[in-house]
């Protein structure tokens, strides 16, 4: 039977990471946060906070990643320390709720930007219909071709985003509205960190490629760790540049902070850039999704879970194919749909519910342990030493600090958007009945 080829090393990982954090929401999403917290080091302290959650994060992925190297990431933690049924709602809810309602959301994003910037008469929803599509063949052509794709985008992202940081701190001169901002509150702080903290998410999607890392126990803890690390500087730094030119006032006062400051370094040709910087952004956020995702399906389908055909492996180039089509066709009929903004708000309280859950798996695993475990030599990753290459500094503190930074953001959800938050979970306990089938039939 053709497996899974494990072709990516640490660097593949990282730009996976960092890839699946970093779309477009950090070109816009400092105006939100500015506009719960009124002063500079309130909204640098909020961005702060929720990158040490998201460290904290990489840390609890780091060391399940050591303790199950398995394909699937994510969704076998979530499997052999709960149970079946919760791991398969998970891939459920990423299926029809979680990724493709995102990726629908993104390729629209893309194609209006890129229609935008050419001007190429072309409809929005048949540009990212046939985005998506073509991401999804690349992919379909091995996981190598996938990543390549999936590493030059993250770094011409990359480029776009240095571009402007270079441009808020040397070229541009404050905009002079820097005036004296009211006093934050506590609850303008906790609202705050509710976009931060999705800013901040997309970490654990590079766990999904496990199966196919070389040494996945070394490769994704340090993917994971360097990747965090990295975007939380990305993050701090555009922050501190559009403080700097648009001050508080101004920054809670545009909804484009990214083009405002381009514009104001550069002028139109500045926005222009970071238009296009953005579109670029999207579409590696999306080649990131294709990539990843497909490989809970292809889990889920190995536990008999799911329609067999998802599971098989091209003996060509080493991808499950299958898996990678469904992610794309879902994600097309999601954007040719119309709903995907509606869809979006259904995610959030659903997503973090399963971040809580993992949080707790580490708790899970560690009591099962009573001593050091082996690493049988013939594993991914071992190398033959023994013990786990990877422990959570600070553990049970730190992982409880962020299991519970994940279950705030789920009850701040359900008390906002109570409706949304109640479709979310219909839509994800729909699944139930899907699991029987397939459980009965095993």
């Amino acid at each position: 039977m053709t497996t899974l080829a494990r072709r990516l090393g640490a660097f593949d990982a990282a730009m996976i990471v960092m890839g699946g954090i970093i779309g477009s929401g950090i070109f816009i999403n400092p105006y939100v946060v500015a506009t719960h917290v009124h002063s500079p080091f309130a909204i640098l302290g909020a961005w702060a906070a929720g990158g040490a959650i998201a460290l904290l994060g990489a840390f609890v992925y780091a060391e399940l990643a050591a303790l199950r190297p398995e394909v699937g990431g994510q969704y076998a933690y979530l499997r052999d320390a709960w149970h079946p049924a919760v791991a398969f709602l998970y891939g459920w809810g990423l299926l029809l709720v979680i990724q493709s309602g995102g990726m629908a959301a993104v390729a629209v994003t893309f194609s209006r930007y890129t229609i935008e910037l050419t001007g190429a008469p072309i409809a929005d929803w048949l540009l990212a219909t046939l985005t998506l599509l073509a991401l999804t063949l690349v992919n379909c052509l091995g996981v190598r071709s996938g990543t390549n794709t999936q590493t030059v985008l993250m770094l011409l992202k990359l480029v776009a985003i240095v571009l402007l940081i270079i441009a808020g701190a040397f070229i541009a001169n404050p905009a002079g509205v820097h005036r004296v901002a009211a006093a934050s509150t506590l609850g303008g702080f906790a609202a705050a960190m509710t976009p931060v903290m999705f800013a901040y998410g997309g970490w654990q999607t590079a766990s999904f490629m496990s199966g196919e890392l070389k040494r996945p126990a070394r490769d994704l803890a340090i993917g994971l760790l360097a990747g965090v690390a990295g975007v939380i500087t990305i993050y701090l730094l555009v922050n501190v540049v559009c403080l700097r030119v648009l001050g508080a006032d101004g920054l809670a006062a545009t909804t484009t902070p990214a083009s405002a400051v381009m514009r104001i370094a550069l002028g139109d040709r500045g926005a222009m850039l970071i238009a296009a910087g953005i579109a670029i952004s999207t579409l590696g956020f999306l080649s990131q999704g294709m990539l990843t995702a497909p490989r809970v399906y292809y889990a889920m389908a190995e536990d008999r879970l799911f329609f067999r055909a998802i599971a098989k492996v091209h003996p060509k180039t080493r991808v499950p194919v299958a898996a990678i089509a469904v992610q794309g066709i879902v994600a097309v009929i999601i954007a040719l749909s119309g709903t995907y903004e509606q869809i979006l708000s259904y995610v959030v309280s659903v997503d973090f519910v399963f971040f809580g859950l993992t949080g707790l798996a580490l708790f899970v695993f560690r009591s099962r342990i009573t001593g050091p475990v082996p690493v049988p030599a013939s594993a991914p990753g071992a190398g033959g030493h023994a013990g786990r290459s990877f422990r959570t500094p600070g553990h049970p503190i730190s992982t409880a600090i962020f299991t519970i930074a994940c279950w705030l953001v789920v009850a701040g959800t359900i008390v906002r958007s109570p409706v949304n938050s109640a479709i979310g979970f219909g839509i994800l306990f729909a699944g139930l009945p899907a699991y029987w089938f397939w459980h009965s039939r095993t």
